[in-house]
């Protein structure tokens, strides 16, 4: 399952991400995603994990937690259609 994390301090790392959703189980994958010119974060992030129900307890756990002084959003991401 493919989660969202937006309203990001703009000092968090990968790293900081993938511990803290590794709490709730496997993570696949871990990206925050950089401004293409400057490479600094945009505030926000992608996270894959393999297995709904940890993912929606990763959700739950981690939606408006406070990292860097910021309230984080976290919600399952929706799918782009194909074009």
């Amino acid at each position: 399952m493919k989660i969202l994390v937006r309203s990001l301090e703009r000092t968090v790392t990968e790293a900081e991400l993938l511990e803290l959703f590794q709490q709730f189980g496997t993570v696949n994958s871990c990206t925050l995603v950089l401004d293409a010119t400057t490479g600094k974060s945009k505030g926000f992030a992608f996270v894959e994990m393999p297995h709904g129900r940890e993912a929606v307890k990763a959700i739950k756990g981690l939606n408006t937690l406070r990292l860097h002084g910021h309230g984080i959003r976290v919600k399952a991401a929706e799918e782009k259609p194909e074009a």
